[in-house]
């Protein structure tokens, strides 16, 4: 039975974000001058319909993305989504339907089909991840790994998929890596004295994270009470002792396995007790979700 997703919400930060991006992409393709293509064999007053269609299963997001593109350009458009993100699609699915002025739907078409694709291709692999790790405690993550100036509209995608979305970027979570550490140690203080000289530091309510790859230093580090224990690269054996470890020292931490996870891997991750995994390839390993366009000219 697949897992029960929310309605994922693109935020007014998301909007925003997504703004600038759309008038970048468009700037790619016109340079501050025209379609010259579209110009020379399309008739200003013509004007035409395009129905987006999946041409794979898969899970849609960027709607409003794609919304964003057409209401950005000098004419208006009708934008009528047809499958909310979040949905999932079967090949031949119509996504949405667009009507307006030739010019502008040929012009927007390939901005608005990037969007779709890119972040369709996230939600999709998201969902199997999520699909895989049903029935367990386990919640799926994405990580840091976005693509430059596409974060805030990834990590949207991950949500449109049934995951959640780990910190943000280094401003909003404390996570003490091994670089950290590395430094942090070479005068002999311990993990736990990380966490607590971390916590006195930041804002209040900041969530603290630390990262750990043995046994042994989660054992070190679990009296300090971190709010989360990375436990990177365990093996399914030392994920279990992990778990008994925490449930022995400090039941209200949670653990983050990270390291290894694919789709062949993540079922017996989950199937451990973990309450979190945490998967890069959600945002940088995700492939294009193949979504077309079939037009309709009006005249």
């Amino acid at each position: 039975m697949p897992p029960s997703i929310s309605t994922p919400i693109l935020t007014d930060d998301d909007r925003s974000r997504a703004t600038d991006l759309i008038a970048e992409a468009l700037g790619e393709d016109l340079d501050g001058a025209m379609d010259h293509t579209t110009c020379a064999l399309v008739p200003e007053e013509a004007t035409g319909r395009v129905n987006i269609v999946a041409r794979q299963r898969g899970v849609v997001s960027g709607n409003p993305l794609a919304r964003m593109v057409f209401e950005s350009l000098d004419r208006p458009v009708l934008y009528e989504t047809l499958v909310p993100d979040g949905e999932s699609v079967e090949p031949g699915t119509l996504i949405a339907t667009i009507r307006g002025p030739m010019r502008e739907l040929l012009v927007g078409e390939r901005t608005a089909l990037n969007f779709l694709t890119l972040l369709s291709g996230t939600a999709t692999l998201t969902r199997r991840f999520v699909e895989a790790a049903s029935g367990t405690s386990a919640k799926i993550l994405d990580t840091r790994k976005t693509l430059p100036g596409l974060r805030a509209l990834q990590k949207y995608a991950v949500r449109c998929g049934g995951g959640e979305n780990h910190r943000i970027g280094l401003f909003d979570a404390v996570l003490i890596k091994d670089n950290h550490l590395a430094w942090w140690t070479k005068s002999g203080r311990t993990l736990a004295e990380a966490v607590t000289h971390a916590r006195s530091l930041v804002p209040a309510g900041l969530t603290i994270e630390i990262e750990v790859d043995s046994l042994e230093q989660l054992a070190q580090v679990l009296p300090a009470a971190p709010d989360i224990v990375l436990v990177d690269n365990y093996s399914i054996a030392d994920l279990r002792m992990a778990i008994a470890l925490r449930n022995d020292l400090a039941p209200g931490v949670q653990l983050e396995a990270s390291g290894g996870v694919n789709l062949d891997t993540v079922v017996e991750i989950a199937k451990t007790g973990v309450d979190r995994i945490s998967v890069g390839a959600l945002t940088h390993s995700a492939p294009a979700l193949d979504i077309g366009v079939d037009w309709n000219p009006d005249s």
